[in-house]
């Protein structure tokens, strides 16, 4: 039982997730070229030693909507039976790559600000 209330307590809210699910999508695609989207969730996971989790419910259609912006491409493999989505930032994607990761980076910096919040050390 204490395990599992540890757990739940690493996790981020999903307010937070939500908010940033985009630019962590960015970030991911712009370093790894193409991506499907279990992989997408899984790296996530990893890089964060599982205090994000990204749920197929709040990651799908968020791809979904950034293919309609045209800042996503997709390609269909087929693996054996399965079919696999990749996801590739096009060139509008690269640039809103670069532009959303500034962006949270400087939001980071004034919530620093605004919450008086100090480096930890260790």
């Amino acid at each position: 039982m204490h395990k599992i209330l540890m757990y739940i307590c690493l996790m981020y809210s999903s307010e937070l997730i939500k908010g940033t699910l985009k630019t962590i999508v960015l970030k991911l695609l712009s370093e790894d070229n193409r991506m499907y989207g279990y992989e997408i969730t899984h790296k996530v996971r990893e890089l964060t030693g599982d205090k994000i989790q990204i749920t197929e419910g709040a990651l799908y259609p968020t791809l979904h909507a950034m293919e309609e912006d045209g800042i996503l491409s997709t390609e269909v493999v087929n693996i054996g039976k399965r079919v696999r989505k990749y996801y590739t930032l096009t060139k509008k994607g690269k640039n809103t790559a670069e532009e959303k990761v500034s962006e949270f980076a400087d939001f980071i910096n004034t919530m620093k600000f605004l919450l008086d919040i100090k480096p930890q050390l260790g």
